[in-house]
């Protein structure tokens, strides 16, 4: 598959964002990191990290609703799939990850952040927060792997072939089984679907960070019919462990059905839960 496929169907879905979206290529040691940003310039910043291939242009359908009231930074992942290019220092480890976020928050100019992401971004949201709490105001976590639980064993299974022999004809394949065939938006499923077939691509893991120590609000949406990882383990471990958590399902959803298959429920709930920080401040102040 040739990478001019990929940046076909890159180039559909970036035409689905609102018009007035900016592309910036942010330099950091590891190389230039593309944000597409959108919001009012003096709104309250709000960076998006997607999952693994997605690519930070998923957040296509949750773009014009967060946008209308922050500014928002849909981020593509270092080491994965899209615009972001890895030059200079090498990309190793999760710590090389953070600094990577240190960079470009710095080159985009935010002290701090709401912070939200979905899947393997969830993840990296997770330690970002744990690694620089005082420059998150608000973490939100869609459908997180590898945080309160691990995969399900039948969900590594069927995504092996994707892995072992990538081509965009298992990639259909595999989401098809995990969303049921749920009328997945073409242009997305080509992107996600090409990005497994693309050369260099290497996402960096690691162990479940301690999500106990997260001392901000955090917000948990977990997809009701996810195959990923058992949703009911998911929300009892996520409610026990974070001090300042909220847990919600979002009903009908699947792990990679997230964060554009029917995404007004998603945006109304991630909307509230941002909008309470005046609550927080007014907290503080007494």
């Amino acid at each position: 598959m040739s990478s001019s496929e990929f940046d076909l169907a890159y180039a559909e879905l970036r035409a689905r964002w609102p018009q007035s979206t900016e592309e910036r290529d942010v330099a950091t040691p590891y190389g230039p990191t593309r944000v597409h940003v959108y919001g009012p310039a003096d709104g309250t910043p709000l960076v998006l990290l997607p999952g693994g291939g997605a690519t930070g242009l998923a957040w296509f359908a949750n773009a014009a609703a967060l946008g209308g009231r922050y500014r928002i930074h849909a981020v593509d992942l270092l080491g994965d799939a899209g615009r972001t290019v890895r030059r200079g220092t090498p990309l190793k480890t999760a710590d090389d990850l953070m600094a990577w976020l240190d960079a470009l928050l710095d080159g985009l100019g935010l002290t701090h952040t709401h912070l939200c992401g979905h899947s393997y971004g969830a993840w990296l949201a997770v330690r970002y927060a744990l690694h620089a709490p005082q420059r998150v105001d608000r973490l939100a976590l869609v459908d997180p792997t590898q945080v309160f639980a691990g995969f399900r064993p039948g969900y590594l299974l069927r995504a092996l072939p994707t892995l072992i022999r990538p081509s965009e004809g298992r990639a259909r394949a595999f989401l098809a089984w995990e969303t049921g065939d749920d009328h997945l938006d073409e242009t997305w499923l080509r992107v996600y679907a090409l990005a497994t077939t693309l050369p260099g691509r290497r996402l960096v893991a690691g162990g479940r960070p301690p999500a106990a120590g997260l001392r901000m609000p955090v917000l948990v949406l977990l997809a009701e019919h996810s195959r990923a990882h058992p949703v009911g383990k998911v929300a009892e471990r996520a409610r026990r462990t974070l001090p300042l958590g909220e847990v919600a399902v979002l009903p009908g959803a699947t792990h990679h059905s997230l964060p554009f298959t029917a995404p007004e429920e998603l945006n109304d709930r991630l909307l509230d839960f941002l909008a309470r920080e005046s609550e927080d401040r007014g907290t503080a102040a007494r």
